[in-house]
């Protein structure tokens, strides 16, 4: 049977939760749709991610303005990636001040991001509902970072910090150290299928240890159920580390003995489907995720850039 490209299929709208974590986190969540975090601080709100269109940015608002009014002067990008960052200019006319991403994700936007955001909105239709309200051009950060960053909403300390490529080369995470809360963009999914096709393989399960050392007792995953103890946070990163782990050591063997991509990526689709099939995007994520494992294994240290031409060949050659 022929699978529908990418997320084609995927039309059933999702039920949105909005979670409080502890004092001054809270967290977006839908289903194994893409999250977005909020931090309540004493006189100002930070979105993290920003969900696809202005219009599902709206959404967030409305549920922030059910619980502060306070103004929403931050937003941070977690990385470059179109479904995470198009919805940014809803908060800017909320009164957004800046929009804050790593150095690395600037230099991400400026080498792919119209290609990205052409390839993005073609997998997955859903999610970029009112694409029209997207203003034309890219969303640029008005401040970057290199490593890290603090800022302070009143007497609250919110770190921006870079602890390691992963999802992409840019990855950001915020961290709110008096409460323990983590907010780790796609670094970290639960009962989701991490989106792997910008990745650095052999570099993503030390940057979760270096996640894990920070010892959060809740974590907001890119998506997924927000996890609101330290059992739930293991199980995350565990989980995580596990995936991207099986995926590359598989797609790494099987690139050792010759095998074309192909072979190679019908090989490990049958060894991860019993355990992790049931994840959300799975059949989605799985041919691109093994294309970058096998460049990664062979000649290609950094991700090519996806176009949305270049997705749909790949998805004929490996699913056709």
């Amino acid at each position: 049977m022929t699978k529908t490209f990418a997320s084609h299929a995927d039309l059933e709208e999702k039920r949105v939760s909005f979670t409080q974590l502890s004092a001054h986190a809270w967290a977006y969540t839908a289903e194994g749709d893409p999250n977005t975090g909020v931090i309540i601080g004493e006189d100002a709100v930070m979105v993290i991610d920003t969900q696809a269109t202005p219009v599902m940015a709206a959404d967030v608002i409305r549920r922030i303005r059910e619980v502060t009014d306070k103004p929403i002067k931050y937003v941070v990008l977690s990385h470059y990636h179109a479904v995470r960052v198009l919805g940014a200019s809803a908060y800017m006319a909320e009164g957004g001040e800046q929009i804050i991403a790593s150095q690395d994700t600037w230099d991400l936007i400026v080498e792919r991001g119209e290609q990205d955001k052409a390839s993005e909105i073609g997998r997955f239709p859903r999610l970029f509902r009112n694409v029209e309200s997207v203003p034309a051009g890219l969303t640029w950060p008005t401040l970057t970072f290199t490593g890290k960053m603090t800022l302070w909403l009143g007497g609250l300390e919110v770190q921006l910090l870079q602890l390691g490529r992963g999802h992409t080369k840019g990855d950001t995470v915020v961290w709110l150290p008096q409460e323990k809360v983590l907010f780790s963009g796609d670094l970290v999914e639960f009962d989701a299928t991490p989106y792997a096709g910008d990745a650095y393989f052999q570099d993503w399960p030390q940057t979760l240890s270096n996640l894990a050392a920070l010892q959060p007792v809740a974590l907001v995953p890119g998506r997924g159920a927000a996890l609101t103890t330290p059992e739930q946070v293991q199980a995350g990163l565990d989980g995580t580390r596990a995936f991207v782990s099986e995926l590359f050591a598989s797609v790494k063997a099987g690139a050792a003995q010759g095998k074309a991509l192909r072979a190679v990526y019908e090989e490990t689709f049958a060894r991860l489907q019993p355990k992790y099939g049931q994840w959300v995007i799975f059949n989605h994520c799985m041919p691109f995720d093994v294309t970058r494992a096998y460049d990664e294994a062979t000649q290609y240290p950094d991700p090519r850039i996806w176009t949305a031409q270049r997705d749909i060949d790949m998805w004929k050659a490996l699913e056709g």
